[in-house]
């Protein structure tokens, strides 16, 4: 009988049970066999693979310590002895997705280990780590925990069984960016000629190489000097008045709000609060103005350096928020800080 590949999980403080926010800056640890849904990984790699340990560490250490914490996680893995690495899935948490996306790139080029995750497809992890390491689809959300495991675990065992990675599209990993050669019993030339044909006559065809699709954004002039200038604050932090009373989504946001402000010199904390559901914002209820810098910008405007402050705020929630559903509310709020008679925009995120 083959001998089990040995297999180190990496998970976050939420999915590790260690807890929830209150615990994100818990430093790295290691438990003994699987936690959580390593179970279930467990489960999906059958009798070929053993789950032998798992590192677990705060999203918001790893990502505020990065350095370090890649360090720790590393030395813990490496201990372990294990033949493979899976962490996550992180499905649409952005700490999370870039804390796994670290450490399988790590892991597979510092400790010359294969390794694999899984997120979200609009996971930030996903854009930074896509080229470094492998990367599977997950939805956005652990519901789709069953799904996502199912195709992860398998695709792990080949990996550890040091089998090549197919393409993409057969393999299940999200393209990335990187192409090999292969023979071919058709030369290009005749391939191009075939897809061409299938193209004019409205048959399917796949393109061979899949061009990036980048915005093109033309800048806007630059102004002459701020003295005269109406300044807008927009917001994708989720500063929102106390009780939230529009109901703008912690992730996922389905609409942005426009709150007055005229009559305001700082925004206090009784009357402001914070709605994002992807970063600690126990900082911004505190202080609303971590986000939102309403006071600095009275005292510039107090001071002849700013014209004026729009007397009103823009404001909704960034996270995993869709790229279509985001370009809209771009185009709705330009065309409203239009009408406003606004110059310039001080949007800050978290």
């Amino acid at each position: 009988m083959a001998t089990q590949l040995r297999v180190i999980h990496y998970l976050n403080q939420f999915f590790g049970g260690i807890g929830g926010e209150d615990k994100a800056d818990a430093r790295p640890t290691v438990k003994t066999g699987p936690v959580g849904p390593g179970v279930l990984l467990q489960k999906c790699l059958g009798e070929s693979a053993d789950v032998v340990a798992t590192v677990i560490c705060g999203d918001s250490y790893f990502n505020e310590h990065t350095d370090d914490a890649l360090a720790e996680v590393l030395k813990l893995i490496a201990a372990q002895k294990p033949d493979l690495v899976v962490a996550g899935p992180a499905f649409a948490a952005g700490r999370y997705g870039v804390a796994c996306g670290a450490v399988c790139s790590a892991v597979k080029e510092r400790l010359n280990l294969p390794a694999v995750t899984a997120m979200f497809p609009e996971n930030p992890g996903v854009d930074l780590y896509r080229r470094r390491t492998y990367i599977l689809p997950a939805g956005n959300t652990a519901m789709d925990m069953g799904g996502v495991m199912a195709r992860l675990a398998p695709f792990a065992l080949k990996l550890g069984r040091g089998e090549p990675a197919g393409p993409a599209d057969v393999d299940g990993y999200l393209p990335t960016g990187m192409r090999r050669n292969e023979f071919d019993a058709k030369s290009g030339a005749e391939r191009m000629v075939e897809m061409l044909l299938d193209r004019l006559q409205q048959r399917p065809f796949t393109s061979e190489v899949q061009l990036p699709q980048y915005d093109q954004v033309s800048p806007a002039a630059a102004l002459s000097g701020l003295e005269n200038a109406t300044i807008a604050l927009v917001t994708t932090s989720g500063v929102v008045p106390q009780g939230n009373p529009d109901r703008i989504e912690s992730w996922r946001a389905t609409k942005w709000m426009k709150y007055p402000i005229g009559h305001l010199q700082e925004m206090s904390p009784a009357e402001w609060t914070c709605v994002h559901g992807g970063y600690d914002n126990g900082y911004v209820r505190q202080d609303p103005q971590r986000a939102v810098p309403l006071d600095i910008l009275r005292e510039l405007e107090q001071q002849g350096k700013v014209g004026r402050v729009l007397p009103y705020l823009y404001t909704t929630v960034g996270n995993v928020q869709p790229v279509e559903r985001a370009r809209r509310f771009g185009r709705e709020m330009a065309l409203a800080l239009k009408q406003d008679g606004v110059h310039a925009v001080l949007l800050t995120a978290t």
